[in-house]
Parts: structure tokens; C-alpha cells; sequence
């Protein structure tokens, strides 16, 4: 693929995520989902299912598996609800950095192991600076990588992440790891607060 191809396709993407994310702020914009909103939803997102990108595919497949039985009942009006919610940033309140999104979490979360393990910090942390984490990874015998490769096993996200992470210069690093996590690399991404608990910081 030459140069202007590449680009020509994370141009697209951009745009897409643009996109869904204003779909997804106008859908939740009164606290509620309904029917026709996650049917208009599921056709937008099948319309743009040519992607790689693994947030609409993420998306697509939750709302597809919700809307099977052409019902979108109570439960799921909820969690498309909180689905999108984190999609678009935690509501904050007024000068409060929009926390991190759940979407790209493993949920479950692993079991972390430290010693001899690569790890990737990426946003702004509540626990210090990068620094700060460095030195807590490596006391407990991990390694700091310095960026996403298929050798890392954990990307954590900083707590304050802002709602539109997928054009952040972080937000490349999330998605890189969503597609190595997607094809099968056995990359974990992780939230601040879950590393600091299972390092017990």
C-alpha cells in the first residue's frame, strides 16, 4: 500500500470515529436509548463495516447481538446507554478532564503479573507522572516499554483520558493495541486504578 492510500484510509477513519462519536452524543443527549435510535445506530455502523477500525467493529457487534430478536428491551436500552456513554467521555463536572473510556478494557480484567512483564503507560495518570509509574513498575520487577509492539502485555490508560482519545497522540497507542489485542496478541489493556490495586500502590 503506497503512501497516499495509507493516508487516504486513516483520513476515512478519522472521519468515521468523528462521525460516530457525534451520533453517539446526539443518541444520549436526553439519558435515554430507544428503538429507532439503536436501529438508526446499527445501520450507520453497517454502512461503515468495511473498516479495521475496532471501534465501530467493536460496536457493531454489541449492538447487532442487542437488536437480534428486533427488540430492544429495557436491560438493553440501559447498557447500550453506558456503552455509549464511555464511548463519548463520563459526564464530568464543569473544568473536570473527562475520565477514560471503558471501551477498550479488558473486561475482564487479567491477572496481572509484574516481574519480567512489558508495560505501556499511556494519558495522564492520577498516580504521578509517567516517571512515577515507571519507577513502581520497575520496583516490582516489570519493564517499561516505550511504545506498542507485540512484545508488551499490558497498556495501561491513564485516569484522565479525554473523550475524544481516538485523536489524541495517545490515542494511536490505544488503537495499535486493540489491534494487536484483536488479532490475538496476548496484549491486556487496563485501567490506572486496576494496575495501582493489583500492584498495591
Amino acid at each position: 500500500m503506497d503512501i497516499f492510500s495509507r493516508f487516504n484510509r486513516k483520513s476515512i477513519q478519522d472521519r468515521q470515529v468523528d462521525t460516530l462519536l457525534g451520533l453517539a452524543q446526539g443518541i444520549t443527549a436526553d439519558g435515554r436509548v430507544d428503538q429507532s435510535e439503536a436501529e438508526a445506530l446499527m445501520t450507520w455502523l453497517r454502512q461503515n463495516s468495511g473498516t479495521d477500525n475496532p471501534l465501530i467493529l467493536n460496536l457493531l457487534d454489541k449492538v447487532s447481538a442487542m437488536l437480534e430478536d428486533d427488540l430492544l428491551d429495557d436491560e438493553e436500552s440501559a447498557e447500550l446507554l453506558d456503552l455509549l456513554r464511555k464511548l463519548t467521555g463520563e459526564p464530568s463536572a464543569v473544568d473536570e478532564i473527562a475520565k477514560a473510556t471503558a471501551l477498550p478494557l479488558d473486561d475482564p480484567f487479567p491477572e496481572l503479573v509484574f516481574s519480567g512483564r512489558q508495560f505501556l503507560f499511556t494519558g495522564t495518570f492520577a498516580f504521578g507522572t509517567r516517571k512515577d509509574c515507571h519507577s513502581a513498575v520497575e520496583a516490582l520487577g516489570g519493564i517499561n516499554a516505550k511504545g506498542v509492539t507485540k512484545s508488551v502485555n499490558y497498556v495501561v490508560l491513564g485516569t484522565y483520558v479525554t473523550d475524544s482519545w481516538a485523536h489524541e497522540r495517545y490515542g494511536r497507542k490505544i488503537e495499535k493495541a486493540m489491534e494487536y489485542r484483536a488479532s490475538g496478541v496476548p496484549l491486556a489493556i487496563v485501567s490506572e486504578q486496576f494496575w495501582v490495586d493489583s500492584a498495591g500502590l
